[in-house]
């Protein structure tokens, strides 16, 4: 073996952290809880190096810390995907690449699209399942498929000019894919097929990677679905092609059980030697299966499994870091009726939380039972639970960061409000599309209705460098927010000695050193201290003025229940808090008529240092910010304004109230990754090391697995 001194030190470090779990010490005033102890950790990244003197430049003098945000989308879909390809998308991920990049493209009815500024990164996701198969069914290729009467009726509705056949034989493809019902003929591909359609995803995402430039990172969507409730995770590849096309991609043809996605994911690294993460995602169309308190049951997946055990714990918060919050399919920070005190609890999510995603299983509507549904779906009572769940099993299974994506279908990601172009080719830009009927129960007391769609979302990156490396380990360490659009700048640290002197040009300076930023854990809390919070937000150049900054806690109180509050820390203008600590409402500049804004009000930076006034140091906690825009026009009112009297004129022919429910105006925002606390070092069980090396691996190669997986375990701390 032929192993360096720098791959030794490495290993003797991770080995002895596994020895020494809990019994880490860092240096003197440094409040780093949880994370990496001093080594080269060359995969997932090291605590960064602090000191109290840089020099006069504030962008040099060995700062290890990322500095800088960078901009994506981990969710879009292209001609690839069987559902893009059946609504009418046409474009391929090379096009998607191009778009992000900021080049203007063709869209399929002759219209040119941009992005209003480049994007920094992006992944492709289409769907495993059935990749590349639509053009077997748009050419009728090979012929003998079309011997069977669905796949001939799916053919002809596709190649269709009549919008509303191509929206019906979309909605059909779905539905039989949600329901297991697709033809054998042409499902699942045979594996020459989806080999082939695997290695053109690889191909194009490998010709656009310029690294400290532009990230295309390589990925797929896992499209689990039992029954229609939404289970899918798009798993991303830090890796290049060398290693990613050297094995397919995991289907629900093998299984719907989450927990065998992480067997692959597993596989993959033992195997390849590569790393990967997943991200769930549109868990508030998941009928309460996306967070349940059971494991997958595979007999019957809608009747609960097993109890969640130490070991599911650890797996998920290893595999699955951050959770895509926010998208066209509404955003799942939380419901009203859960947080019933929290007035911006009710933020795009109409449409989505009556039924799951194909509206084949309506929720409940008894309000106990749907409360009791909901904290099972939304983000904000997920990790609630997860406290729970920590304190009973040792380690947390929802302990995750969250993000925005866009979803979208038609291979470009303009989910900007004024450059919304729509979830599929049949929501592109039109006078009726806001009122269109989209989707309906079987009964049809249940809809789904255009203006439901929100133009969201994309995911901010704290990073050292615009690389897969760098933004993979800033995913994996959770350094991470959501944005339902604006591009903010938004900073969260956590410590026990941030002071309103703290507050400074460059927050990451006296954040890092001082505390731990978003995404990690709080040390153990000294003697009579609660924890303070530096929080810092910028407001996107060409958006709207600031509201407010907030920061949302949850906590397990003594009797083992979860609580929840929501702080105004820091806001615009001179309001003044009620005597029930609400703040008044920042007011509106919006012109709905022409769908113009003016930022006479709000602030374009807000910071300060709070600290939680309500610390109980045996008490189990998480926090995060949640930074409000002022309010300014909606996709549906940059419709309205662009189409005038066409605008919902259909619907309004039929009843002259149909649009009057639409909301024109709304506060984008941002949501940023949780901080927590435990009273305690909790210790999860390390993964398992391969036992000898794998065949057809080399000594070198196997101890840099190894290597890999002491780094990865620690990457959940």
């Amino acid at each position: 073996m032929n192993r360096t001194f720098s791959q030794i030190q490495r290993l003797l470090a991770g080995f002895c952290t596994f020895l020494l779990v809990g019994s880490i010490c860092f240096v003197s005033g440094s409040v780093q809880a949880n994370q990496l102890p001093p080594g080269e950790y060359d995969r997932i990244g090291r605590v960064p190096t602090v000191t109290s003197d840089y020099g006069y430049s504030p962008y040099a003098g060995g700062r290890a810390f990322p500095q800088q945000v960078f901009w994506g989308d981990t969710h879009l879909h292209t001609v690839y995907s069987f559902d893009a390809g059946a609504s009418g998308t046409r474009l391929t991920p090379e096009d998607s690449f191009r778009f992000a990049r900021g080049e203007e493209i063709t869209n399929e009815v002759g219209e040119q699209v941009k992005l209003s500024r480049p994007l920094d990164f992006l992944v492709v996701s289409d769907h495993s399942d059935f990749l590349g198969g639509f053009e077997q069914i748009l050419n009728g290729e090979p012929p003998e498929i079309l011997e069977d009467e669905t796949v001939a009726r799916w053919h002809e509705g596709v190649n269709s000019e009549d919008p509303d056949v191509i929206h019906e034989t979309t909605l059909e493809m779905i539905e039989a894919f949600a329901q297991g019902e697709m033809p054998e003929v042409i499902y699942p591909l045979s594996e020459e097929d989806f080999r082939t359609a695997w290695q053109e995803e690889v191909d194009a995402a490998e010709k656009y990677n310029d690294p400290g430039q532009f990230t295309s990172i390589i990925g797929y969507e896992w499209t689990a679905m039992p029954n229609a409730n939404n289970l899918h995770r798009n798993v991303l590849y830090r890796d290049g092609g060398d290693k990613a096309a050297q094995i397919l991609p995991f289907t629900t043809d093998e299984t719907e059980n989450p927990a065998k996605l992480w067997d692959w994911m597993q596989n993959y690294e033992t195997t390849i030697g590569g790393n990967v993460l997943a991200i769930p995602h549109n868990g508030n169309i998941s009928n309460g299966m996306m967070f349940a308190e059971t494991q997958y049951n595979d007999d019957d997946p809608l009747q609960p499994g097993a109890p969640l055990t130490q070991d599911y714990a650890a797996r998920r918060q290893l595999w699955e870091p951050i959770y895509e919050m926010t998208q066209i399919k509404g955003t799942g920070e939380t419901h009203p009726l859960v947080s019933a005190d929290d007035e911006f609890a009710d933020f795009e999510i109409a449409g989505w939380d009556t039924a799951n995603l194909d509206m084949s299983l309506a929720k409940p509507t008894d309000p106990a039972e749907l409360k009791e549904m909901y904290k099972h779906e939304y983000a904000r009572p997920a990790l609630e639970n997860g406290l729970k769940f920590e304190a009973s099993l040792g380690t947390n299974p929802f302990k995750f960061g969250m993000i925005g994506s866009s979803d979208s279908h038609i291979a470009l990601s303009a989910v900007e409000e004024n450059n919304y172009f729509g979830k599929f080719p049949l929501d592109f830009p039109s006078p009726n599309r806001a009122s269109d009927l989209l989707q309906s129960s079987e009964d049809g007391s249940l809809n789904r209705y255009g203006w439901q769609f929100g133009a969201s979302g994309y995911m901010g990156v704290w990073a050292r460098e615009n690389t897969r490396d760098a933004l993979f380990e800033a995913m994996e360490r959770r350094e991470v927010y959501g944005t339902t659009g604006p591009r903010m700048v938004v900073r969260l640290f956590g410590g026990w000695d941030f002071t309103p002197d703290d507050l400074g040009r460059n927050p990451g300076d006296v954040g890092y050193a001082k505390g731990v930023p978003m995404g990690s854990d709080l040390s153990a809390a000294p003697e009579g201290k609660a924890p303070t919070f530096l929080v810092a937000a910028l407001k996107d150049p060409i958006r709207a003025n600031l509201d407010r900054i907030q920061i949302v806690k949850g906590w397990l109180d003594a009797n083992g229940e979860t609580q929840e509050k929501v702080y105004d820390v820091v806001w615009s203008g001179d309001r003044t808090p009620d005597a029930n600590g609400k703040l008044p409402p920042v007011g509106n500049t919006v012109n709905t008529d022409t769908a113009e804004w003016t930022n006479t009000i709000g602030a374009v930076e807000l910071a300060d240092v709070w600290e939680d006034p309500d610390f109980n140091p045996s008490e189990r906690a998480f926090y995060y910010a949640r930074v409000l825009e002022i309010p300014t026009p909606r996709w549906t009112d940059y419709d309205k304004a662009f189409f005038g009297d066409d605008w919902c004129a259909e619907a309004q022919a039929e009843d002259p109230t149909a649009c009057d429910e639409i909301p024109l105006t709304l506060q984008e925002r941002v949501y940023t990754s949780p901080i927590w606390y435990s009273p305690a070092t909790v210790a999860m069980e390390p993964t398992p090391l391969p036992a000898q090396p794998v065949e057809n691996m080399s000594d070198e190669d196997f101890w840099d697995l190894i290597i890999q997986q002491v780094e990865k375990h620690y990457s959940t701390k």
